[in-house]
């Protein structure tokens, strides 16, 4: 469980389009610690997770605006 950042900060990061959608933060979360799992697999080091989770890490790119929601 992820206590900070907390779910309401990570959920305003996210857009005002998804404000209030735990769903939308959960989905865009763990695709993005996936993404840093493959990243870090195929280049055979823990640097890209900064020695975090990937989840965690996952959770501070979505606090610093580094992640943005697009619609396919």
């Amino acid at each position: 469980m992820i206590n900070e950042p907390s779910t309401d900060e990570l959920i305003k990061n996210l857009g005002e389009k998804y404000d209030g959608s735990k769903y939308v933060l959960c989905v865009v979360a763990s695709k993005r610690a996936r993404q840093l799992i493959d990243i870090s697999k195929s280049q055979n080091s823990t640097a890209v997770l900064n020695n975090q989770k990937p989840l965690s890490a996952a959770a501070c790119e979505i606090l610093e605006n580094k992640i943005s929601v697009v619609n396919n």
